[in-house]
């Protein structure tokens, strides 16, 4: 196994952060892999960020701090590292009101980018490659996996998720994917905070077709609606459309499956859809 590179933290502020991210690393007795593991994004962007060549968003960075015990160095120096996520314009801001929000309300026609497993991910964005967004395939996926560390932790937010009944069927990244997304999906609905429903079929509320909302409450118990299509999303802070989205979102609410029919339902597709198989059907 070569050495590893040398690292010079005096070249920028991103090597002198990866420089000390790998002597925290090191610390722990961690290789890339495991440390990767632990704060859900791969070992290759843990390499490029101790090679300061990569950036990172903030919940990647607070995950880091906490995990390798840095006592908010890591978190402080990232504010000066001038961060640009690679998300699309229309959807920065949501990320970051995301980030703050105590309370989150999801209807979606696919697995919510909270809830969506790795592969799940890469199914996603490897698919979008006839727009040209397979472009930086590995900072995307590393990004929205990161977003998902809010989940963790005492002070996580709480989450309703409501599915459109299509998302277990809608196939992303294969069969064997799809199997194992949905296994994430009846774990994260185990969760005191999280709570998980689908809309079927035949109670469907037409007004919310074609698209997905959110709608968070931040700290300041301010309500902002996001809602997004295929190729466009955005972010509306009125209160009387927020309050016309949010009595939207509750008529959804109840016309879904309980919780515990949901997830009979969703363990029933899983087995019918995408039984158990050889490892090579993914």
């Amino acid at each position: 196994m070569p050495a590893p590179k040398e690292l010079d933290p005096t070249t920028s502020l991103a090597a002198l952060y990866g420089n000390k991210v790998r002597k925290l690393r090191l610390r722990a007795g961690w290789t890339q892999r495991e440390l990767g593991e632990k704060v859900h994004v791969t070992h290759s962007r843990i390499a490029k960020i101790e090679l300061g060549t990569e950036s990172l968003p903030r919940q990647l960075s607070n995950a880091l701090d906490e995990v390798l015990g840095a006592d908010g160095d890591l978190c402080d120096l990232w504010e000066h590292m001038g961060y640009v996520p690679p998300y699309p314009a229309f959807s920065r801001r949501f990320v970051e009101y995301e980030a703050k929000a105590k309370k989150m309300y999801k209807f979606s026609q696919l697995i919510p980018g909270l809830a969506q497993t790795e592969e799940y991910v890469r199914g996603i964005f490897q698919s979008g490659a006839i727009y040209g967004e397979a472009k930086d395939l590995e900072e995307k996926v590393s990004a929205r996996l990161a977003r998902q560390a809010l989940l963790d932790g005492p002070a996580s937010p709480w989450l309703w998720i409501t599915l459109d009944e299509g998302a277990l069927y809608r196939i992303v990244g294969g069969p064997g994917v799809m199997r194992r997304q949905l296994e994430h999906l009846l774990a994260l609905a185990e969760r005191p905070r999280i709570n998980v429903q689908v809309l079927l079929y035949r109670d469907t509320v037409p007004a919310v077709m074609g698209g997905s909302l959110t709608l968070l409450t931040l700290p300041n118990r301010r309500e902002v609606l996001y809602t997004e299509g295929i190729r466009s999303g955005g972010i509306n802070e009125e209160p009387e459309d927020v309050a016309k989205y949010s009595a939207l979102y509750d008529r959804i609410q109840a016309n879904a499956l309980s919780p515990a029919a949901t997830g009979e339902l969703i363990r029933k597709v899983m087995e019918e859809q995408y039984p158990c198989m050889p490892s090579d059907l993914a």
